[in-house]
């Protein structure tokens, strides 16, 4: 009885991390506007970006980024921290409306000790949680068992924007949202 979990979408990051890296992806994104769709990147402001996490936790996994390639928050400008935390608001009501999470977790892990998987570029996590989705797979196996494909979620979060953030609001408030 030997049974297999694919997850074939894991290779990029696998073969990320044997490479030490070739350059940062937080970067790449910020500076590709016209790439959002592969970066699956869902909304821009002036200094940062809201994006899926291509090797997440749980389904909908968010990041939030800077623009500017800084280790730490202290080397941020406080605008741009600001910046940050709106872009985390809006990332949880998009969560909000296409996921239905039961709750989040919200927050940073500042150096590779701390579970920084780029320790050189800050960025927070929006995790949507759901009661018990914590199963024996984590447990027994340690896999996470991730139930929708990125692009199917990418797709409900872009149309949860356009529910939550209707185009005159998204621009009002400095933002610049996708198109599929």
């Amino acid at each position: 009885m030997n049974n297999a979990l694919w997850a074939p979408w894991r290779i990029d990051y696998i073969r990320t991390v044997a490479d030490g890296g070739a350059g940062c992806f937080l970067c790449e994104a910020a500076t590709m506007p016209q790439s959002d769709a592969p970066h699956l990147v869902l909304a821009r402001n002036s200094r940062c970006i809201l994006m899926m996490n291509k090797f997440p936790y749980v389904n909908g996994h968010l990041l939030v980024a800077p623009y500017q390639h800084a280790a730490d928050l202290a080397q941020v400008p406080p605008d741009t921290r600001s910046a940050m935390m709106e872009l985390v608001v809006i990332g949880q009501q998009l969560l909000s409306e296409a996921m239905n999470p039961q709750g989040f977790n919200i927050g940073l892990n500042i150096g590779r000790c701390a579970g920084a998987g780029v320790p050189g570029h800050v960025h927070m996590h929006i995790v949507p949680r759901w009661n018990g989705d914590v199963n024996f797979m984590s447990v027994t196996g340690n896999v996470r068992v991730i139930p929708q494909a990125l692009t199917e979620a990418y797709k409900a979060l872009l149309a949860a924007a356009d529910k939550v953030l209707p185009a005159g609001q998204a621009h009002a408030a400095g933002l610049n949202l996708p198109t599929e």
